[in-house]
């Protein structure tokens, strides 16, 4: 297959897909890729190949597409593919919970600076790299590279990067617990999704969507929070996403346990075994946290004792504080503000005591958080 005839199927593939005939169009993308004698081509296929199993959720295809993605790129010895190769890379193991690696494999792709598309790609690196610091616990690094990644975008008009960098940081505040953030930048997301994403992926609107249906359910607003949910699911279904699919159930359960609802320990247990097989920590601290509530109304102490040592062995590693008050940070519902070093504090301290310098790295601040 020539370099016309492979530019031709590429673009079949790419309006299959579109249309969402997604098998269809991996199986053009996979003949391609066996009959192809254009490197370049090869290389362009293989990036369609790894964004299509992103987005699907299959996660270990990902990661078997960037490893010969990156084999490709070093065969046409062009600096502008290695590191796009490399990031594709970054973004695998970031999928399958491998963050240590997926941060070195940005720190590669930072390293690489000077080439055509550096510019074009830091941004994509930032975001990858903080969602490994945040799988991580690593909150001020995560939040460090959040903002990075958000100023390329804005810098850049690159709608789509500030899209998932939103959904990011939602994940973000919810973790420590500004649950009013955590549902600013979903909401700020599906407007992007809204005004700019007619041709986009559906995959960006679930996942807003499931990020408003966190931010809603902990805000107490259980309609807004079923019905985000709902819509996330149905796509989630729909491209067959399996771990935004265990996503869902969990948030599910927690809406049904807020309702008093006897099926929420039948969601929690299903969610639980779809956290287990993901290696998802941070979604098990969760489950452990809504079996605690659960077995607490219901009086059944040796099942709540069990949740509670579960729940309190995974908190200990990311136990945070307020370097102003002393207060744990990421216990309850509280306004937080971040200074520019990316280190943050309860907002009402900032406001009491002010902000003459960052009391954990004495840095001087000047200036209000970027977000």
């Amino acid at each position: 297959m020539g370099q016309d005839q492979t530019k031709q199927q590429i673009e079949k593939g790419l309006q299959l897909y579109q249309s969402n005939q997604t098998e269809k169009a991996l199986q053009v993308w996979m003949r391609v890729l066996e009959k192809t004698m254009d490197p370049a081509g090869r290389f362009q296929v293989l990036g369609c190949l790894i964004t299509a199993h992103s987005e699907m959720g299959r996660y270990k295809d990902m990661l078997k597409f960037a490893v010969v993605q990156i084999d490709t790129a070093r065969e046409l010895e062009d600096p502008d593919y290695l590191m796009e190769s490399y990031l594709n890379l970054a973004r695998s193991n970031e999928k399958l919970c491998e963050f240590q690696k997926t941060i070195s494999y940005c720190k590669t792709c930072l390293n690489m600076q000077g080439t055509t598309v550096s510019l074009q790609l830091n941004g994509q690196v930032s975001l990858s790299m903080g969602n490994a610091f945040l799988g991580l616990s690593i909150f001020q690094k995560a939040l460090e590279c959040f903002e990075k990644a958000l100023r390329y975008a804005h810098n850049n008009d690159d709608k789509m990067l500030e899209c998932r960098v939103c959904c990011s940081l939602g994940s973000f505040y919810t973790q420590i617990k500004d649950y009013e953030k955590a549902l600013f930048f979903p909401c700020k997301a599906a407007e992007l999704v809204n005004d700019y994403g007619k041709g986009w992926s559906l995959k960006y609107r679930a996942m807003s969507q499931y990020h408003m249906a966190v931010a809603y359910r902990k805000l107490g607003h259980l309609a807004d929070a079923m019905e985000c949910c709902e819509e996330s699911m149905k796509i989630a279904l729909q491209h067959g996403d399996r771990p935004l699919q265990a996503l869902c159930l969990l948030c599910f359960a927690d809406i049904h346990r807020s309702r008093a609802d006897i099926q929420a320990l039948e969601g929690i247990e299903k969610a639980e075994e779809l956290a287990e097989g993901l290696g998802n920590k941070l979604g098990l601290l969760k489950l452990h946290c809504l079996g605690e509530g659960i077995y607490r109304t219901k009086g059944q102490q040796r099942e709540l004792r069990d949740h509670v040592v579960k729940f309190h062995e995974c908190v200990e590693e990311m136990e945070l504080y307020c370097g102003m008050c002393g207060e744990s940070i990421g216990e309850k519902n509280s306004q937080l503000q971040a200074l520019p070093c990316s280190h943050f504090f309860h907002l009402k301290c900032l406001q009491t005591n002010g902000t003459r310098g960052c009391p954990n790295c004495r840095r001087s601040s000047m200036k209000p958080g970027f977000v």
